[in-house]
């Protein structure tokens, strides 16, 4: 009788998980997987075939602004990275008792609005009349106002802006964990900062490092507002043409064939990080 309640209750825990998975995840996609095979003859005739995936091929547009969005991604990333661990380091090792909360709270609370206004917000500091061109032209280092939008290094300050909760979180986590004692034995045994760094400290951080890295390079890669209102209307990112196949030309079919691109591309970087790593996705999402 417990048995079968355990399990009932189970079957109803994990249903609207399963419903979530299957209805908006899986069946989507194998739809656009599908959709992508597409190809149109007539308006009410589609065939099958490779079509939609030779223009991707044979259009150095699209393949250039692929591969580009695949490497600011990772180096957006990594950038992330070498800005989130000191602070992780600093709240899950250093601070202590409500400095630890506060802190902690500061990287939560630009996290309250929405990605929009966050990234509004750095376009009004970014722009000619902001408040970092009237630094310049008051520290006497600019002659004028001073237009800092519409660039790839714009593109990627709101990018990292965006991820770094996502990719603090995790590392706190994983080094809130660690024994203090390793670090004090590394320096007994003659290693100095570097040394312990590498050799004690990022191992035991690994599974926090490649979590966030996962979570970032996909919220980056497949972002839409921040490289389009921040870079203009020449930034070069691939969610910005699959968009434009499915909004403006109506192009399903190709759009789809984008989108699966995208998702092969995401697939492969993290099964990749995982193997370089010597990570596995059960250990790394916990």
């Amino acid at each position: 009788m417990r048995s079968s309640a355990s399990k009932l209750s189970l079957c109803l825990l994990m249903t609207p998980f399963v419903l979530w998975i299957v209805l908006l995840v899986l069946l989507p996609h194998l739809q656009m997987l599908r959709v992508s095979f597409h190809v149109r003859e007539s308006w009410d005739t589609v065939t099958l075939g490779l079509e939609q995936y030779q223009n991707f091929f044979s259009e150095s547009y699209y393949w250039r602004t692929f591969v580009r969005t695949g490497v600011m991604s990772l180096f957006t990333t990594f950038l992330t990275l070498v800005i989130a661990f000191p602070i992780a380091w600093y709240i899950a090792r250093l601070a202590r008792g409500r400095a630890k909360g506060f802190l902690f709270l500061a990287c939560l609370i630009p996290f309250w609005a929405s990605e929009l206004v966050r990234t509004y917000g750095w376009m009004i500091l970014l722009r000619e009349s902001g408040l970092f061109s009237t630094w310049l032209q008051a520290l006497g280092l600019a002659d004028g106002p001073v237009e800092m939008l519409y660039n790839d290094a714009a593109v990627i300050i709101g990018l990292v802006y965006n991820g770094l909760l996502f990719m603090v979180v995790p590392l706190v986590t994983t080094l809130d964990g660690m024994d203090e004692n390793l670090v004090e034995a590394g320096y007994d045994l003659g290693g100095n900062h570097w040394t312990v760094l590498r050799e004690i400290i990022v191992p035991w951080a690994m599974p926090g490092v490649v979590s966030g890295c996962i979570v970032v390079f996909m919220l980056t890669l497949g972002s839409y507002l921040t490289p389009i209102l921040m870079g203009g209307k020449d930034s070069a990112w691939f969610t910005e043409q699959i968009f434009t196949q499915f909004i403006t030309r109506f192009n399903w079919e190709q759009g789809a064939a984008l989108g699966v691109l995208l998702l092969v591309l995401s697939s492969v970087i993290v099964w990749l990080g995982l193997r370089v790593t010597g990570q596995n996705l059960r250990k790394v999402m916990g």
